[in-house]
């Protein structure tokens, strides 16, 4: 039966969210749209699966909700931050820096996530990984102290990436 319903429905979540998606997307609903939905939600994840990547093996899903709680909520504060600069810092007295972040994450999913989570954030930009992949190269819109962003990047974000994917 499980090898049966894997066959099927090889991502089960993007399944629905195909279907709810579709739903939201159509003018009114219909035994026929629901049906498309389903049959649509079941055909696109079965037809891609052969490019989507494994699950990374040790994978937290409770630690990565926490994460993306800390994560939205950087992103708000951060926000206000690059607000307040853009209104009082004159473009003269701004401090913007690059940054290397050395990286003790291995894996390309986690690396990929930390990269993300930087670059959503206002102010900062991961631009680079080193060829070897040990080294992520940042830029900060505004910073005195940029040995403290690092610090910061490493212990907020690579530490429970590390937890997250060991």
């Amino acid at each position: 039966m499980t090898r049966a319903y894997r066959w099927l429905l090889p991502h089960p979540f993007l399944t629905l969210t195909l279907v709810v998606v579709w739903m939201l997307l159509q003018d009114g609903i219909s035994a026929g749209m629901v049906v498309f939905g389903i049959i649509l939600g079941i055909i696109i994840p079965w037809v891609t699966s052969i490019w989507w990547p494994d699950t990374p093996k040790g994978f937290r899903l409770g630690k990565m909700v926490s994460y993306s709680i800390i994560v939205m909520w950087d992103i708000v504060v951060a926000n206000i931050q690059v607000a307040w600069i853009v209104l009082t810092v004159p473009n003269t007295k701004l401090k913007p820096a690059w940054i290397v972040v050395p990286l003790e994450l291995r894996q390309p999913e986690a690396i990929t996530v930390l990269a993300g989570t930087i670059t959503l954030t206002p102010g900062t930009v991961s631009s680079d990984l080193s060829d070897e992949g040990h080294s992520l190269l940042v830029h900060v819109l505004h910073t005195d102290d940029p040995d403290a962003i690092r610090d910061d990047i490493k212990i907020r974000y690579e530490r429970r990436l590390l937890e997250i994917f060991s």
